[in-house]
């Protein structure tokens, strides 16, 4: 498995003006369920909010997310739909769909839950691009597991195109994975992979799941 770089060309799905030349960090603060509803917040290095994400605590509807922009407006909604049976396992997919600018919706990936939460692989995305898929029937798929903020998003080549982690000082200061932060490599649609995060969230229950 490699890093971003040469392997990971410019890739827009929600939109273009969320894919950077140079690499990002952003940093992911949850928000207690009791006061805000729960979800997350995303905000640059100067502090500047770039994402908002609601779940259920704040929509109100079970298997439903919302990925705002800073002003609040709506890019990505996404759903959990119901299981189909593939031999003895069953599997749910999440489906993501952006706005146009008549706010008609549009289908851009597509996310197959892992058969345990406690499931470390397994999980994998199709986008609307086929382009670079090669032979294999996924765009990416996460590597790690979520839960211990040590996770990546790789694309089919074997590159990592963004990773979750935590900073050392951070985990020693809170004890606590309530902030968090995500490596986007250049190219790579920032509000994708806030939509990815946001569904990994919601899968091992935690601040948009209810």
């Amino acid at each position: 498995m490699e890093m971003g770089g040469k392997g990971a060309n410019a890739m827009s799905i929600i939109s273009k003006i969320y894919c950077s030349s140079s690499q990002v960090v952003l940093a992911v603060r949850r928000r207690p369920r009791v006061i805000n509803g729960g979800g997350f917040v995303v905000t640059d290095c100067s502090q500047k909010v770039l994402f908002k994400v609601d779940g259920c605590g704040v929509l109100g509807t079970r298997g439903e997310l919302m990925v705002r922009d800073g002003d609040g407006i709506a890019l990505l909604l996404i759903r959990r739909k119901g299981g189909m049976v593939q031999a003895l396992s069953f599997h749910r997919q999440w489906k993501g769909y952006s706005f146009d600018y008549e706010g008609l919706q549009k289908l851009v990936f597509s996310l197959k839950e892992p058969k345990s939460c406690l499931a470390k692989n397994n999980i994998t995305i199709k986008t609307s691009s086929e382009n670079n898929r090669g032979n294999k029937n996924w765009d990416f798929e996460i590597n790690g597991y979520f839960p211990n903020r040590d996770c990546s998003i790789v694309d089919s080549k074997g590159y990592v195109v963004a990773q979750v982690g935590v900073k050392k000082e951070v985990d020693e200061l809170m004890g606590s994975k309530d902030l968090y932060h995500v490596l986007v490599k250049p190219g790579i649609d920032q509000a994708f992979v806030i939509g990815v995060i946001a569904v990994l969230d919601y899968i091992y229950e935690e601040s948009t799941s209810c």
